[in-house]
């Protein structure tokens, strides 16, 4: 069985929020509850219902490889 791994987000502000639903119309009923997450020195924040990456753009974790820009 392979795992897939997390999906990595590329931001340009410290703050985000993760709900856990994709770009879809049902929105966060597929999701989690709405969380407020806090990127820090390292870089970047991990949501911990989701395993979402949040990076910041620029900043000391962001390697170019995220798929896109929120």
């Amino acid at each position: 069985m392979t795992q897939q791994p997390p999906e990595i987000l590329r931001v340009t502000s410290r703050r985000v929020v993760c709900d856990g639903a994709s770009d879809t119309p049902t929105g966060a009923a597929l999701g989690h509850p709405r969380v407020f997450l806090e990127i820090d020195d390292s870089g970047y924040v991990e949501c911990g219902y989701c395993d979402r990456r949040y990076v910041l753009a620029g900043g000391p974790a962001d390697q170019g490889e995220a798929s896109k820009a929120a």
